[in-house]
């Protein structure tokens, strides 16, 4: 009976279960250790999202007979140089808007409040949605709701610009050493493996880290791509706070389907306090660059779909938000990829190895 492969997992599951309960008693001895990761969770995150961006620069670079660490300070040198640039040509006029946005924050919300009132007087609002007198109250306190959700959601942002110390002070060090060795870091996982299993653990590592390399590239290309085309439409247009709001666009767009939604809202809410007409010319922007990135920039960037559902991908936003807000939200995805190629993996090699135990068997009879 104690040989028998159900009793043995059935122990082994037991066990397990047990251990995390026992962990569960003595949780607070793993609180320094949580603290830790919590204050370095950030700079890791960014370090390994500028890893992957840089790496293949790098990897040029040294092909050119440049030495590996020389080609990543003259990198630095460069981010260093189009930082310059950007406080010098962009963050002036940047710097205006977000000013102006937050100076005329009272008017936009009563300017947003008075073109509701005009538009329910309008014998076309009337017709469409008739006995809906109190439109205006109503959609300022949805709105109202949205601001509240989204200052919750930011207070892991928040979290981290209180610790913008230890972002800038760690982020270009594990950086750096990242870029300089972090083709050490397969063999070293490929010997935690057992050799049975080695170079299926090999594969996997590839995998993942192609699967890392090609979402994280492509993303900031067609969202740099995007922000540029909504920039061009906005001052097309004459909507105000164009840049700000396109630099917004931006970080919004690296979350999948959702993102393009939320960064529509705050664009179709300053077009309608213009005016109703921008409200549509601003949609129409919106529609068209992301048809544009979605139909014509990601088959070519992109070469093939990230293989996930679309439902999927909401579900894994919504998740990874409930569990550590827009910090959760941007990494769901990536860490769905891992777990996905780690878990798929594993099955081949389980389905491999029971049809080889069942030729076996065959052999013998």
């Amino acid at each position: 009976m104690l040989q028998h492969k159900y009793f043995r997992t059935s122990f082994a599951i037991i066990t397990f279960l047990l251990i995390l309960y026992l962990g569960s008693k003595v949780m607070f001895i793993f609180t320094p250790l949580t603290a830790i990761i919590k204050l370095l969770l950030v700079p890791m995150m960014l370090s390994g999202f500028m890893y992957y961006l840089l790496r293949p620069l790098v990897s040029f670079l040294e092909k050119r007979k440049l030495n590996r660490a020389l080609s990543i300070l003259l990198l630095y040198l460069v981010m260093i140089g189009l930082f310059v640039l950007f406080w010098v040509l962009v963050w002036p006029t940047l710097r205006e808007q977000i000013q102006n946005f937050i100076d005329n924050t009272p008017k936009l919300v009563q300017g947003l409040q008075d073109q509701f009132k005009k538009l329910q007087k309008s014998p076309l609002f009337s017709r469409f949605f008739p006995g809906e007198s109190d439109l205006a109250s109503r959609l300022s306190g949805y709105l109202n709701n949205t601001i509240t959700w989204v200052t919750d959601s930011m207070s892991n942002l928040i979290g981290v610009v209180s610790s913008i110390v230890v972002v800038i002070a760690t982020l270009p060090i594990i950086l750096y050493y990242m870029l300089k060795d972090g083709y050490k870091l397969s063999p070293i996982v490929q010997s935690l493996i057992p050799k049975k299993y080695r170079k299926e653990g090999q594969e996997t590592l590839k995998d993942i880290d192609s699967a890392l390399s090609s979402f994280i590239v492509t993303r900031v290309l067609l969202n740099v791509i995007l922000g540029v085309i909504l920039y061009i439409g906005f001052l097309i247009i004459g909507l105000p706070y164009s840049l700000l709001l396109a630099v917004i666009s931006v970080p919004l767009n690296f979350i999948p389907y959702v993102g393009s939604l939320l960064a529509a809202i705050p664009v179709l809410i300053v077009a309608f306090i213009e005016s109703p007409t921008m409200a549509i010319w601003a949609m129409v922007i919106v529609v068209v660059a992301q048809q544009i990135q979605d139909n014509m920039l990601s088959p070519i960037i992109y070469g093939k779909s990230l293989d996930v559902h679309p439902l999927t991908i909401v579900l894994l936003v919504i998740v990874g938000g409930d569990f550590y807000g827009i910090i959760g939200v941007l990494i769901a995805l990536p860490v769905y990829m891992i777990a996905k190629i780690i878990f798929l993996r594993i099955y081949e090699i389980i389905v491999a190895e029971r049809v080889e135990d069942a030729s076996g068997v065959q052999k013998e009879l």
